[in-house]
């Protein structure tokens, strides 16, 4: 299985592929006759690449499988315009090089409609220009990387997650206004996310305020010479732009070295559940642990997006444990779902970037989208979470703020309920 995996792992949410149909729009643009590719008169095939096996795919693994689930019981209300949709989900095991040989296949090959959701700053970092000389949508990627959001060199690309920038704003905003004169380090993937992430951070501490920074590679399992200098350095604080297993590393490590900062972390690698499976009966070490999100909480069965999809879950995921990476799936299923519609009937690439432009979503977000014309960079903020009692809860208000030197402010407008039957309007 683990060598079926390395090869691509296909999840389709129709049980065949239709062979033949009429062609309906065009790639080209309205009206020119040519066919769109993955669009047929009853069929929408999208794919992605995730980290199924590899260093990211704890937790990870599960988000591809969530967005899937969402469309199943999407086709089984229905469809959009009448058109079921199949994911094609493949494992790049959060390898560059096998992400490009995966997206590949499935642009050249599986000839999908769009790229949804395709996981990892490095490995999507790879497939920018591919997807771009083809044309492709390039929707919703997985990471808060400032790259998706250059319109003018990348116009068919979109993030999701607040930008790392964005996202080390509010936390060390957090740090600034609650653990004032504290010796704060920080730890990041060697990469966009920790680099972006540090920027956000030094925007409102300062440089001077990071007592020491140190990077990981997700090749290199001992992180002890890092949290080691953090020790070495009295830090008392910690904040980390660290996918699940490297929290877990991070976190574990540190109590070995007999060091317990305070941690404030990413919602990269922040998931309770996701970290406490990692811990095993080390998961206490979390307690007391900040971290960000912009999705409803996975354990707040009052929400009714949580209620809607925990149904989903049950119904069309064979009841797989639910976390925030079910919930990030779905909810990622759900905006695309929204641009579906918004696209129209007579779908095509073009009709479904310019539905994206277009903006003025609202779903499951606890901070706002930003889609327009200038900006593609998804979710503008997030909200602090903080594990008490062995339970990852919210507390204080959502944050909103910029990439560059904007102040970070209250998000106040209130959320939005989803529809009744769970499935957007157009």
């Amino acid at each position: 299985m683990r060598t079926t995996a390395r090869r691509g792992l296909v999840i389709a949410t129709t049980l065949t592929l239709l062979l033949s149909s009429t062609a309906c729009g065009s790639d080209d643009g309205p009206g020119s006759g040519a066919p769109v590719p993955g669009v047929t008169d009853t069929e929408i095939i999208v794919g992605t690449h995730m980290p199924l096996t590899g260093p990211a795919s704890a937790g990870y693994s599960k988000i591809a499988p969530a967005t899937k689930a969402y469309f199943d019981y999407v086709n089984a209300n229905g469809g959009v315009h009448g058109r079921t949709i199949t994911y094609k989900i493949m494992d790049d095991g959060y390898n560059p090089a096998t992400t490009q040989q995966v997206v590949r296949q499935l642009v050249l090959q599986d000839k999908v409609f769009a790229i949804l959701n395709g996981l990892g700053t490095p490995t999507h970092t790879g497939v920018l220009d591919f997807l771009h000389t083809n044309r492709v949508p390039d929707l919703f990627v997985a990471s808060g990387s400032r790259s998706w959001d250059q319109p003018d060199r990348y116009p068919n690309t979109f993030g999701f997650n607040p930008d790392y920038t964005v996202e080390g704003k509010i936390l060390a905003n957090h740090v600034k206004t609650t653990l004032p004169d504290r010796k704060v380090c920080f730890l990041g993937q060697a990469d966009d996310f920790g680099r972006d992430a540090l920027a956000g951070v030094e925007k409102v501490l300062g440089a001077d305020g990071v007592t020491d920074r140190q990077t990981y590679v997700t090749s290199n399992t001992n992180v002890a010479p890092q949290i080691g200098a953090f020790k070495a350095a009295g830090c008392e604080v910690v904040i980390l732009a660290t996918v699940p297993g490297f929290t877990a590393l991070s976190v574990g490590t540190a109590a070995r070295l007999d060091f317990r900062p305070q941690w404030v972390v990413s919602n990269v690698g922040a998931d309770h559940p996701t970290l406490a499976r990692q811990l095993g009966d080390a998961a206490g070490l979390l307690e007391g642990m900040v971290g960000l999100n912009y999705l409803p909480m996975q354990n707040d069965a009052d929400d009714p997006w949580i209620q809607l999809f925990t149904k989903v879950n049950t119904e069309h995921n064979g009841g797989a444990e639910f976390d925030g990476n079910t919930v990030y799936g779905m909810a990622v299923g759900y905006l695309f779902v929204q641009v579906l519609l918004a696209a129209g009937k007579d779908l095509t690439r073009e009709s479904l970037v310019e539905a994206v432009r277009k903006g003025g979503y609202q779903g499951p977000g606890v901070a706002p989208l930003r889609f327009s014309g200038t900006d593609h960079s998804g979710y503008g903020g997030g909200r602090l979470s903080r594990v008490e009692g062995g339970e990852q809860r919210y507390f204080g208000p959502t944050y909103e703020t910029d990439e560059a030197d904007g102040p970070v402010n209250e998000y106040t407008a209130p959320p939005v309920a989803p529809p009744a039957n769970g499935v957007p309007s157009a």
